[in-house]
């Protein structure tokens, strides 16, 4: 008996394999840096041009798929993927990796958006809501895959800076051919209407002034938690070396592998949580993970920083969760998707000037000093935000 991967598996495969290409550099920035002597502002440009590119994928081409129909979307974003790593293989200088980085960038958000209509379109659950549930979970595989990945190749393979690149080269490759093979259902295709201009223009949108204050305080929890993220995806693999006794791409892979991994799990486990208790407890998690951080640029454990990642992982789920239901719950049908634009848009900007700020920073004063910075920063924000959206009525009221 032959056996024949539904339309929902090889759609799956392919979103795996789209997003782990997008991850997969994490690992590699100290051998970037060790290779052509980079600047700790360099390494963080490079991810910042990245987040940029995502984020004029989404501001841009996020409402493609409703257009176009998910596949043409992501049959795009693979292409798109395959250019920027055979850039960023032959990349012979930081400027040239930038455009690489920035064309993948453009093509995670092209397939974060078109694989979710996809997959809910395809899905054998049954139910909507537990259909984006299992999209949501195969997305956080396929993101976990790609620096673990990386950490790996870039640990043993011979030449990482080119041969870690080849599997994604490989399985993209194999993903399009399939994604431009599979026979799909007819309500499987998603719909297809003629493109207009005006669908490329960034929706963004604010709330009525009764919600105002709530969603401004809801927007400074993705600030905070893509900003943490970005701090252990970009600039780990430069001061990993002073937190644990372990060295070498593989340990920030893990790293951030384990906290997209775990961040996924929380966010299933505590979906029914009060949202009020989710968000402020979340934050002092994140809190805590910053201040472990902090402690152990001077102790060195290996220990400490098992537990901060793991506590950075529990903070980023319940934060991710809280801030959205709240943005749902306090959307209408006539602003929903401007405000969740612009909630991304908050949480992009969290993952970019930090990151720059810290550069920045490190440059002039050294990666400990920047790190504490950043830290600091965490956790005096993220005390004031998890006491307030834990009194705040509104919140209380529309997420309790």
């Amino acid at each position: 008996m032959k056996l024949r991967p539904t339309p929902y598996v090889w759609v799956s495969f392919a979103m795996i394999v789209g997003v782990m290409g997008t991850a997969l550099i994490s690992p590699l920035y100290g051998l970037y840096r060790d290779a052509w002597g980079l600047k700790p502002s360099d390494v963080s440009m490079i991810y910042v041009v990245y987040m940029f590119g995502a984020l004029c994928g989404l501001l841009t081409l996020g409402r493609l798929a409703d257009r176009l129909g998910f596949r043409p979307v992501m049959t795009g974003s693979l292409v798109l993927v395959l250019v920027g790593t055979l850039i960023s293989l032959a990349a012979p200088d930081m400027a040239v990796l930038s455009v690489g980085r920035f064309i993948v960038g453009v093509a995670s958000s092209m397939m974060t958006t078109s694989a979710t209509v996809g997959l809910t379109a395809l899905s054998p659950f049954g139910r909507p809501q537990r259909a984006a549930v299992m999209a949501g979970l195969l997305m956080a595989v396929g993101f976990g895959l790609g620096p673990l990945l990386g950490g790996i190749m870039g640990q043993w393979a011979p030449a990482p800076l080119v041969t870690t690149y080849v599997p994604t080269l490989v399985l993209g490759a194999l993903g399009l051919w399939a994604l431009r093979r599979v026979p799909l259902p007819a309500e499987g295709g998603g719909p297809s209407r003629r493109l207009h201009w005006r669908d490329l223009l960034p929706h963004l949108t604010w709330p009525e002034a009764s919600a105002s204050s709530t969603f401004l305080l809801t927007c400074i929890l993705p600030f905070l938690v893509f900003g943490v993220f970005g701090l252990y995806a970009a600039m780990s693999p430069l001061f990993l070396d002073k937190l644990v006794p372990w060295h070498g791409p593989v340990v920030s892979g893990t790293a951030i592998a384990l906290i997209l991994f775990m961040s996924a799990a929380v966010q299933n486990l505590v979906s029914h949580m009060k949202t009020y208790r989710c968000g402020s407890r979340g934050m002092a998690v994140l809190v805590l993970s910053n201040a472990l951080l902090m402690v152990n640029l001077f102790v060195g454990s290996g220990l400490l920083f098992v537990i901060g990642v793991v506590c950075t992982s529990i903070g980023h789920g319940m934060g991710s969760v809280a801030g959205m239901s709240v943005v749902t719950r306090i959307a209408g049908p006539h602003n929903r998707s401007g405000l969740v634009a612009t909630f991304l848009l908050v949480g992009y900007i969290g993952s970019m000037l930090p990151m720059m700020a810290m550069g920045w920073i490190a440059d002039h004063w050294g990666l400990p000093v920047a790190v504490c910075a950043f830290c600091s920063m965490v956790i005096v924000l993220g005390t004031v935000v998890g006491v307030l959206f834990h009194r705040h009525p509104r919140i209380r009221a529309v997420a309790g």
